[in-house]
């Protein structure tokens, strides 16, 4: 449905101007749409949830300071330790709780595969809170 125009010079011509009522419409449409329809996309189920106080636990686990010297002896908290007696103790150590934390420092010159064989006793016996300990390099 094209407007008329009262110049009847113009009155074959086609009208070059965009109809912009059809758009204002169909836009308004959708904004309805979607205002009626955004709530229903928001629905939350209502639970009846317990409510229960509880204090939390402040329990640190202990530490413990292994460490690997450049000749690879090992040390358990500055105590000198034997491969075979640090398992045992990695052992004893994993069934407490709340289990403890092992903080592993090795030395910059000792063979990884020390570092390694600490590791995998470590691992056996069921230890998993495992932290490497270094220094800060200041230069």
């Amino acid at each position: 449905m094209a407007f008329a125009s009262f110049d009847s010079s113009r009155a074959g011509t086609p009208m070059a101007e965009i109809n912009m009522v059809p758009l204002i419409d169909v836009m308004l449409v959708l904004l309805v749409i979607f205002i009626v329809t955004a709530p229903l996309l928001t629905n939350t189920v209502k639970l009846d949830l317990p409510k229960a106080d509880a204090a939390a636990t402040s329990t640190k686990p202990d530490k413990i300071e292994f460490a690997i010297d450049s000749l690879g002896n090992l040390y358990w908290n500055s105590q000198p330790i034997s491969r075979r007696e640090a398992a045992v103790r990695f052992a004893e150590a994993a069934s407490r709780q709340p289990q403890p934390e092992l903080h592993l420092r090795a030395d910059r010159l000792v063979p990884y595969h020390h570092v390694a064989e600490t590791l995998a006793d470590a691992s056996k016996a069921g230890l998993s809170k495992i932290g490497f300990i270094s220094a800060r390099d200041d230069r």
